[in-house]
């Protein structure tokens, strides 16, 4: 379990303080996954935002499965609660790619980093917002966001963007709310059982388990492109392996092999049972409870992509959103051509 603590300092520090960077560091070190590749092979380290997530599971999937492997590829999985710090350790060099939200690569553009996505798992956000169950009678809807305290996983994260853009779609300006930095997990339910959050944004299996302990309800469920369409708009491309341009240039056969190795992930989950896909996973994962596990993975399997390829009109659904509310983004000109390539995922077909 993390400390929540820690997430209120990484949020304080900014985006790329020393501190934070450290602790990144540190964090990523002592969270490497089982390559499952003997060590052979080129290396590549790629931070998760939460190897656990479901929203994420194509990054261990993808290993369990020895697709790495048969790349020819050591892949290093590390894990970060919140997708911020896995923005954080890529655009610092410590690691070559990082798995979490598209969105990362706009709001990285207008601070003048180039940052592409590759691969793209996702359709829809994949997110759930919640309210506990002291809340719920009387925060029904987003409308009823102001004054409350909402958790997310790190302050300028994806769920921090999406319970932003939530509120202002509802008549709820940004400084009406509090949003607390609570991680996923157990650091979540706890600080919803506690009344520290009255409710926030989170995936599964953290959603199950909100569930199975009634510690909490789904106020607005987001992990199927219905969802996303009726909360957001449009389609909202998620999940995704994005690196830094430059490195992709310079590196196009390394980023193929990835491509064609996350590729096959995809089409082997679109083939598969919830049931299935869990029982490849770590044992862990499940914490104990296999069948909330199983359940966990059915209910976020729609936002998933089955081809990795960007879907049609998901960058301008992901600019609209974050100019909603993000007065840097909304005042820039973004070049969403430069946000992500087909050009492997075409390749891997």
């Amino acid at each position: 379990m993390r400390n929540p603590a820690r997430y209120a300092s990484l949020a304080a520090v900014g985006l790329l303080a020393l501190s934070s960077l450290t602790a990144c560091a540190n964090d990523a070190a002592g969270s490497t996954a089982d390559t499952g590749s003997g060590g052979k092979g080129e290396t590549v380290k790629i931070m998760v935002g939460g190897l656990d997530k479901v929203i994420y599971l194509p990054a261990m999937l993808t290993q369990r499965l020895g697709y790495f492997g048969a790349e020819g590829l050591n892949v290093q999985l590390l894990s970060e609660p919140a997708g911020v710090q896995a923005e954080t350790a890529l655009v610092s060099g410590q690691v070559q790619g990082a798995v979490g939200f598209y969105d990362h690569t706009l709001d990285l553009q207008v601070k003048g980093k180039s940052v592409e996505s590759v691969v793209q798992f996702s359709h829809a956000p994949g997110e759930v917002e919640v309210v506990s169950a002291k809340a719920a009678g009387s925060l029904t809807s987003p409308k009823d966001f102001k004054g409350r305290k909402l958790g997310v996983t790190g302050l300028g994260s994806s769920t921090d963007f999406l319970t932003k853009y939530l509120a202002v779609k509802n008549g709820v300006n940004v400084s009406e709310f509090t949003p607390v930095a609570v991680g996923a997990g157990p650091t979540f339910v706890a600080a919803l059982q506690k009344g520290a959050i009255d409710g926030g944004m989170t995936t599964d299996p953290t959603v199950a388990t909100i569930l199975d302990k009634k510690a909490g309800k789904v106020l607005l469920d987001m992990r199927t492109p219905e969802g996303s369409q009726e909360a957001l708009g449009g389609p909202y491309p998620s999940s995704s392996l994005y690196m830094q341009t430059d490195w992709v240039n310079g590196h196009k056969d390394t980023v193929q092999k990835l491509v064609n190795a996350f590729v096959k992930t995809l089409a082997w989950m679109s083939t598969h049972s919830a049931d299935e896909i869990a029982a490849k996973m770590p044992a862990d994962y499940s914490q104990g409870n296999k069948a909330l596990y199983a359940q966990a993975v059915k209910s976020t399997l729609p936002m998933f992509t089955d081809d990795g390829v960007m879907p049609k009109g998901g960058p301008e659904t992901v600019e609209k959103v974050l100019k909603a509310f993000n007065p840097v983004i909304k005042n820039a000109n973004v070049d969403l051509s430069k946000t992500y390539t087909t050009e492997f995922v075409k390749a891997a077909k």
